[in-house]
């Protein structure tokens, strides 16, 4: 244990933010970190547990706390508040292949089980591993480490979003020879087009993408398996296939289709075409954006986000820096409690109302939450041109868990865009159906229980393909998992 007292001697102390009304004119990270003198202080809290819930993934009354890659947070805080950076690194690196990712999106599953957020304030885990990550970058501790000897075995990986990068980053340090296919034009998956770039900048990405190439693996973007190249190429010319597709499969809202009433889209859609024009642009600034490229224009439009997850936030977080005139997010479920209930006590996870950098940028620029809850969309009003004008939302009620409407309830609002961000199904058909891949009910590739393999193939499938829609964390500890499986198919064994 790094200092006996430190959990009683220091307060939790986050990063900084740019405030609200700031950080909305530009689309760069906002976050500002604090000096390594603050951040070892912040590490002396860990009170090094002898079973730390922190790494543990446990599934509490249907919820996972703690990590799912199972990182040793103990032993790397304890390095960081000695100073021993590089050490500490290296204990990071050992269970984490992208730190740089999770450092950034995870909602931190390992914060709500510290034991220091038992009676107070948990542990600031996801800031020291950003700081961590970092650091090792900044310092050269993070190199190119080429196999010594190749194995001769030959793995395509389809899909190059968190799991797919897992996979190709395991098998490929184990000394198989991995190409990753990748149907965008970059990698990243929605690592780079579903996620904002005030959230992960995409230089984050592309450092990553250079340093795997550096180290052997070879990527294929804008080559789509189906159209551009057939999966029975793949299973005839590689060892083994790994689907990490995702599950990219948009919710649909029944009372509006994107494609059939103009001015509605899916949220992925939106996001994406924000970022493609991002990456054409000369900085991070609404400005730049705005001369660099094509994108769903909000500019002084009303906008309902529908949808109240991470993408329905970072709907609203994006919409702002565009300029729409008002937002509305409405969601199905209740108002979550601002504190804990007694039947939702600690490690389990905190069922308690979050106010994301989305909710609270609104907030700033127009005085409320911009939240509706228990609320969705009954129809839509167009124009004589079919361009979307207004909506009208109703209460809704679960039952059994079913949905139902609160007949009188309805209301109509303002409506020019309307963004759907009700989540995914499933994979793509064509992803699947393209290696005779068999869906479970939840869309999601059908492999051997408790194991990424599809039964009598060399094929594989990882992350949402596999799971069904979740986190990034859980997108590449299937990776992990997966290259192991792979590795022992091919070799009879494996060390992974």
């Amino acid at each position: 244990m790094g200092k006996e007292t430190g959990f009683l001697e220091y307060k939790r102390r986050e990063n900084g933010d740019v405030p609200p009304l700031e950080r909305v004119k530009s689309f760069g990270e906002f976050h500002t970190p604090l000096d390594s003198s603050a951040r070892r202080k912040q590490a002396a809290r860990c009170m090094n547990c002898g079973v730390p819930f922190c790494q543990s993934a446990m599934k509490l009354s249907g919820m996972v706390t703690g990590c799912p890659l199972h990182n040793l947070i103990p032993e790397w805080n304890d390095e960081i508040y000695r100073g021993h950076d590089g050490h500490a690194f290296s204990r990071l690196h050992k269970t984490s292949n992208f730190p740089e990712f999770t450092g950034r999106v995870c909602p931190a599953l390992c914060e709500k089980a510290c034991m220091c957020g038992q009676d107070g304030d948990p542990v600031t885990v996801h800031d020291n591993e950003l700081y961590l990550v970092e650091r090792a970058y900044a310092e050269g501790y993070i190199k190119p480490v080429v196999p010594p000897i190749r194995s001769g075995k030959k793995v395509a990986v389809v899909g190059s979003g968190p799991s797919g990068l897992a996979v190709a980053d395991e098998l490929n340090h184990r000394g198989h020879s991995v190409e990753v296919f990748e149907r965008d034009e970059e990698i990243g998956g929605l690592l780079m087009f579903g996620i904002p770039n005030m959230k992960l900048d995409k230089s984050v990405i592309k450092r990553r993408r250079k340093l795997m190439e550096d180290e052997g693996v070879i990527f294929h973007t804008g080559c789509n398996v189906g159209e551009d190249i057939r999966g029975s190429e793949l299973l005839k010319d590689f060892d083994a296939v790994a689907l990490c597709c995702g599950a990219k499969k948009a919710r649909p809202l029944p009372a509006a289709e994107p494609g059939k009433v103009r001015g509605v889209y899916y949220a992925v859609d939106f996001l994406s075409g924000t970022t493609r024009a991002l990456l054409k642009a000369k900085d991070r600034t609404v400005a730049a954006l705005e001369d660099a490229g094509v994108y769903i224009d909000v500019k002084g439009k009303n906008v309902v986000v529908v949808g109240g997850g991470d993408t329905g936030n970072d709907c609203i977080g994006t919409v702002l820096r565009l300029g729409a005139k008002s937002v509305t997010a409405l969601e199905m479920m209740k108002k979550p409690p601002v504190q804990r209930m007694a039947n939702n006590p600690w490690p389990e996870w905190p069922k308690i109302l979050k106010t994301d950098y989305g909710h609270e940028e609104a907030i700033a620029l127009f005085g409320e939450d911009p939240r509706v809850f228990e609320t969705t969309v009954k129809s839509v009003l167009t124009d004589k041109k079919g361009q979307l004008k207004q909506i009208e939302t109703v209460k809704v009620t679960f039952k059994d868990g079913k949905m139902s409407f609160v007949e009188g309830t309805e209301k109509t609002l303002k409506c020019d865009i309307l963004l759907i961000a009700a989540g995914f199904i499933g994979c793509e058909d064509y992803a699947a159906d393209e290696f005779s891949a068999a869906r479970n009910q939840r869309g999601a590739v059908i492999t051997q229980e408790d194991g990424y393999r599809i039964p009598g193939t060399k094929l594989f499938s990882a992350g949402d393909m596999h799971r069904g829609q979740s986190l990034v964390v859980w997108a590449i500890a299937e990776g992990r998992a997966c290259a192991r499986e792979v590795d022992e198919f091919l070799m009879g064994y494996t060390n992974l």
